[in-house]
């Protein structure tokens, strides 16, 4: 195991393997930034009847991510330092698309909260300007439908349960559970989709200790996160889970606590199998065998190579820590465009103790691919297949 409190060796790969930028036009950082970012205030600012001042900061944060440069905090604000220490001494000034695109990313992202009073005295405090998005998800039939699925999954083995949770985790509501019961969706089967595959060393290393599993979207991708903590909880593939989440709204559907709380909520009103997963899952939070756990490290701009110490001792502690979603993969690579057939436990040897990763691919960053499997993908589809969400993995090293 690696010592935790020791400075994190670099991540394997070229030395001048480049950090992700958004400054070329028509790629998928800069489509982010230029398409994405804009869209996405203008529909938070029509899902609240926010008053004049968030409006107009709405309205000007809209101009300054399109054309403007990076401006810092308010003095007054509590983490202005934070930001300034987390990079924001050497970017303020510039352009948005010059900076790299894990830091412009986050950072438009507390300049949203700031817009709609998030952190500041008054009646817009604390009032997540997602939540509306993230409640519509959990009131549909399809989430009716998933959740139905699991009394035929558990007239299965528990093995085949794990199996069946844990690629439901991975694939989120693109592929859901019932996705994966029926095995097929316009005629391919979910495992079809997998870029690399080590599902047996993950589960591996399920060992009955504690399980860290930090969570990415809120919503109908939340719940089978937790369907998939309830199951090794329930059979001993874990002693304890603790559940990273944001500490406030970040990346429109991060999971928050607030959010983990919906979700079994909406699991515990289900009938059936769901709704006894959604009590055994009640029941551990108040127990104790299952925590939400949250750090300000969460909502950084920086790779898990800089974590701080007491992460680093948390999961260095840990049986194994699960990553979940695109935005935690891109921290534990460092947002860098290694070759794709770099290693991944070299690419993930800053992480202290065994790591997993869950992810749809929706991002340009990927590594661990055997050169087939990365030939054969640029044959078929050129770089589409990194961003489009069609194509998954699971990886996995020991610590």
């Amino acid at each position: 195991m690696r010592d935790p409190d020791a400075p994190a060796p670099p991540a394997a790969g070229p030395d001048d393997a480049p950090v992700v930028v958004s400054s070329v036009p028509g790629s998928f950082p800069w489509s982010v930034l230029a398409e994405r970012h804009p869209a996405l205030i203008r529909k938070v600012r029509d899902a609240f009847p926010y008053g004049p001042e968030q409006r107009h900061a709405l309205d000007a944060l809209l101009v300054n991510c399109a054309d403007g440069v990076v401006e810092p905090l308010a003095e007054t604000a509590a983490d202005r330092g934070r930001w300034d220490a987390w990079g924001g001494t050497e970017y303020y000034g510039r352009s948005w698309f010059d900076l790299p695109f894990l830091w412009s990313e986050s950072y438009f992202y507390r300049q949203l909260l700031e817009a709609v009073g998030y952190f500041a005295p008054g009646p817009w405090q604390g009032v997540d300007p997602f939540r509306p998005f993230k409640l519509a998800e959990l009131d549909t039939p399809e989430t009716d439908e998933e959740l139905a699925a699991l009394d035929d999954l558990a007239r299965t083995s528990a093995d085949e349960q794990e199996a069946a949770l844990l690629h439901g985790s991975l694939w989120g509501n693109r592929a859901d559970l019932g996705f994966r019961l029926a095995g097929t969706a316009g005629g391919q089967t979910a495992e079809s989709g997998l870029v690399a595959d080590d599902t047996e060393l993950l589960r591996s290393l399920f060992a009955g200790g504690t399980l860290c599993l930090i969570a990415d979207n809120a919503g109908r991708e939340l719940i089978p996160d937790l369907l998939l903590v309830d199951h090794l909880l329930r059979h001993g593939r874990a002693e304890r889970a603790v559940l990273h989440v944001k500490p406030y709204p970040y990346y429109v559907s991060d999971a928050t606590a607030a959010d983990v709380l919906d979700a079994v909520r909406r699991l515990t009103a289900a009938k059936g199998a769901a709704g006894e997963a959604g009590e055994r899952l009640w029941a551990a939070l108040s127990a104790g065998r299952l925590t939400v756990r949250t750090h300000l490290f969460s909502c950084g701009p920086l790779p898990y190579a800089e974590l701080p110490g007491d992460l680093r001792r948390e999961f260095a502690a840990a049986d194994v820590t699960v990553l979940k979603g695109d935005l935690n993969y891109r921290r534990l690579i460092g947002d860098r465009l290694y070759p794709a057939t770099t290693p991944f436990a070299a690419a993930t040897s800053c992480f202290p103790g065994a790591v997993a990763a869950l992810r749809t691919l929706k991002s340009d960053v990927v590594v661990g691919l055997t050169p087939a499997v990365e030939a054969a993908l640029d044959a078929a589809e050129g770089d589409r297949w990194r961003t489009g969400g069609t194509h998954a993995l699971v990886q996995a090293r020991r610590g």
